[in-house]
């Protein structure tokens, strides 16, 4: 984890079923950002913590808010995805999937398709 003792500008803007935005003082980073966070307490300003993706060789940064960049953690990014999930659709697009068989394990199977079609924005 490396960390900045400057402060950076910085501006996310995500929308559902639209590619998200993120720049760092300018420079758009969102083609190697996996996933990020972003913290704040009552006593700190906001804290940006950049997920980036394997061989990521970073940007020059200047500005405003502290930015913590860290090597991509799949299993931060697919707990994210499957908290996201709202389980009344699931289960209305599994119930509806037209490869369900009857064959034993069909209902975990349509589920997981379902799952993985969503995450590849099918």
């Amino acid at each position: 984890m490396s960390t900045s003792e400057q402060y950076h500008r910085v501006r996310v803007s995500a929308a559902p079923e639209q590619s998200a935005v993120i720049e760092i003082d300018g420079h758009d980073v969102a083609s190697s950002v996996e996933a990020y966070r972003i913290t704040q307490t009552v006593d700190e300003g906001p804290e940006v913590t950049l997920y980036v993706a394997k061989g990521w060789n970073g940007v020059r940064f200047e500005g405003l808010a502290d930015v913590r960049v860290e090597p991509a953690d799949v299993r931060h990014v697919a707990a994210g995805f499957l908290d996201a999930v709202d389980w009344r659709k699931l289960d209305e697009a599994v119930l509806g999937r037209d490869d369900l068989d009857g064959a034993p394990g069909e209902l975990t199977r349509g589920m997981l398709a379902q799952l993985r079609e969503w995450a590849l924005g099918v």
